[in-house]
């Protein structure tokens, strides 16, 4: 055996030594992450900058066009025309609660001539390619339950092939409006899904004709467009108890 390996200063210095190295290597490890990390970025914070600049801009640009003055002086005007405003009701038929007094009121109401929207001209004229394309957009919702090509699914009927798309126009626009509920026979074959389906009342005249239109003339079916005109003059379907079968335009 070495007999310097029992030798205790040896022991002693080797210790220091290395607990001297395993320090310096510690800091300059220490020294390498404080100058060269990055700072730590949370896609919150990401998007707090972003923002945090366009404010600043904003700021900027409200400060170069109003006056601090102006806007100051016209607080309590303005303060003293919204104390005084008198609220007004508002009806909203796309928002009446099913099976309220105002939903009674409105399926008691005459009901529209649908005759005349069933006879609406424009069965020669050409679809346009952009009223399909805004229809195949609005259709992305309906997809979810008809199927991606109008093949039905487990919880509504299928499109292709259906004599209600293609028939009598009215009968699309006030199921868009109002919904469908209870059993419907499709092509021979009768459907009776659990939940009928919902009222679309809150897209627009153009888009509710766009997605009928897209409907009407995809999957195998043709059919003349339908026009926002058409949409429009049906509106007062809205807020009314969902539609059955028996209450729609025999195709």
């Amino acid at each position: 055996m070495d007999p310097t390996r029992d030798n205790p200063l040896l022991r002693f210095t080797a210790f220091w030594w290395g607990l001297i190295a395993f320090l310096v290597f510690a800091a300059l490890l220490a020294a390498i992450w404080m100058f060269q990390r990055d700072e730590p970025q949370s896609l919150e914070d990401a998007a707090a900058k972003v923002r945090y600049e366009r404010k600043a801009m904003l700021d900027a640009e409200q400060a170069a066009i109003l006056d601090p003055a102006a806007i100051e002086a016209a607080i309590p005007r303005v303060a003293a025309e919204i104390a005084a405003a008198t609220p007004a009701a508002v009806v909203r038929p796309d928002q009446v609660v099913p099976g309220s007094e105002t939903s009674k009121r409105l399926a008691e109401a005459p009901a529209a001539d649908f005759s005349a929207v069933d006879a609406a001209p424009a069965t020669d004229e050409p679809i346009d390619p952009a009223v399909m394309e805004i229809g195949k957009v609005q259709f992305m919702v309906c997809a979810a339950c008809h199927g991606q090509e109008g093949q039905g699914g487990p919880i509504a009927p299928p499109l292709a092939g259906s004599e209600w798309v293609t028939g009598p126009v009215s009968n699309l626009i006030r199921i868009q409006l109002r919904g469908l509920e209870g059993p419907i026979t499709v092509a021979g074959k009768e459907y009776n899904f659990p939940a009928g389906m919902a009222a679309m009342a809150y897209q627009t005249d153009e888009q509710i004709a766009a997605v009928l239109t897209y409907v009407r003339n995809s999957f195998g079916n043709q059919a003349p467009a339908v026009k926002p005109a058409q949409v429009a003059a049906l509106r007062d379907e809205v807020g009314k108890p969902m539609l059955k079968q028996a209450d729609l335009v025999k195709p």
